[in-house]
């Protein structure tokens, strides 16, 4: 048996209980055992390339580091034009989606190895991209203008250790990004979504858009789009992928200048926003868009009496609430021994509330512990 054949008949074996075992002379163990495990990894990340037995993964961290299929193809619908250049290839998913809008696409990484990965897989994938191995700031000096730009800098430092300010990733775009505006039309960069967009915003120059990318409700990335000599404001777009909530851009300035319209009590419907919204600070222009209400100026939580359908995230119906305090539990929660609890604006902790109400975990039942009108805390009963 050759290491391919091992690998197509072990691809749903646990990798650790594999390690254990005695392999056959012709089998090549730890590429055997890398490859299963990245094609484990991939299935639901990069799902087209999980099951062709031709293309080869690095280990973990790469693999863990890169983008998604579904934010690549994101970003792929963002950006058009002759050429592109991907100045931190890595594992080479950004730069396969994105090159089939373009018609020339060159892949830029230091790392000698991800190259190597990169130039068998694009091979593989029949894509056109020229590979070059080289740091971020050597290309950069010495190559052609583009028509797009996109860079992700590593979030680790020497150590290996996270990072999220931008000056500490690498390349440390607040050395380049001068640059970067002057050999493209447009950069596209992308950065952790546990960035303060609004501090990022003073750093960067040039930002048109702010797409706040979220998968099923997990923010996964925050995509700056720059132009050189872009002065105006740029747009904030949220989007929550994999779902059917729209997409929704705003202005920092329509947000600022709402004033929300806030309730007085519970009405029969709740709304929860999704985790993008919640990122770029969305929260008083909802009442303008929509025909809603605000809990509290605190408490990002929305009511109506009419159900709107297409609101950004979720939507729960209202079964009732009160106030919360020593007879909440038997006033509106004496028929429920488990729910999905949820605080906002709330002093206890999920955990505190729940050992104080004695409810276990379960899904049938949803709560909301938050915070109306002029101050009250209250248990809302509701369910999806």
């Amino acid at each position: 048996m050759d290491t391919k054949q091992f690998i197509a008949e072990h691809l749903n074996d646990d990798v650790h209980d594999l390690a254990l075992k005695t392999f056959d002379a012709e089998v090549d163990k730890a590429l055997a055992l890398r490859q299963i495990e990245a094609r484990q990894l991939l299935r639901k990340k990069v799902p087209s390339w999980s099951n062709n037995d031709e293309l080869l993964f690095p280990p973990h961290l790469s693999l863990e580091q890169s983008s998604s299929e579904t934010t690549a193809l994101y970003k792929a619908s963002l950006l058009q034009g002759n050429s592109f250049l991907d100045l931190t290839g890595g594992l080479g998913i950004d730069s396969h989606f994105i090159s089939k809008k373009f018609t020339i696409t060159d892949y830029v990484e230091q790392n000698h190895d991800l190259c190597e990965f990169a130039q068998h897989n694009f091979k593989v994938l029949h894509d056109s991209i020229r590979v070059h191995h080289e740091s971020a700031e050597d290309y950069l000096s010495h190559c052609d203008t583009v028509d797009v730009l996109f860079l992700d800098p590593a979030r680790r430092d020497t150590h290996g250790r996270k990072v999220v300010s931008i000056a500490d990733c690498t390349p440390n775009l607040m050395e380049i990004q001068d640059q970067l505006l002057h050999k493209a039309h447009q950069v596209l960069v992308k950065l952790s979504p546990m960035l303060d967009i609004h501090q990022a915003l003073k750093e960067l120059h040039g930002v048109k858009e702010v797409h706040v990318v979220a998968v099923e409700n997990e923010c996964k990335e925050l995509l700056f789009l720059l132009e050189p000599n872009y002065e105006k404001e740029p747009v904030f777009v949220c989007v929550n992928l994999q779902t059917n909530q729209p997409v929704l851009r705003f202005l920092d300035a329509e947000e600022h200048d709402s004033a929300a319209r806030l309730a007085q009590e519970i009405q029969s419907y709740l709304y929860e926003p999704n985790v993008a919204l919640m990122k770029a600070g969305c929260f008083k222009l909802l009442t303008q868009r929509y025909d809603l209400l605000k809990l509290h100026r605190h408490s990002h939580l929305y009511t109506s009496s009419k159900r709107i359908d297409d609101f950004p995230g979720r939507v729960f119906e209202v079964e009732g609430w009160a106030p919360y305090n020593k007879r909440v539990k038997q006033a509106l929660l004496a028929d429920v021994p488990k729910a999905s609890i949820a605080t906002r604006n709330f002093p206890l902790s999920v955990a505190e509330l729940r050992k104080v109400l004695k409810i276990t975990d379960g899904d049938a039942v949803y709560l909301f512990a938050t915070t109306i009108g002029e101050g009250q805390k209250i248990i809302i009963k509701t369910k999806k």
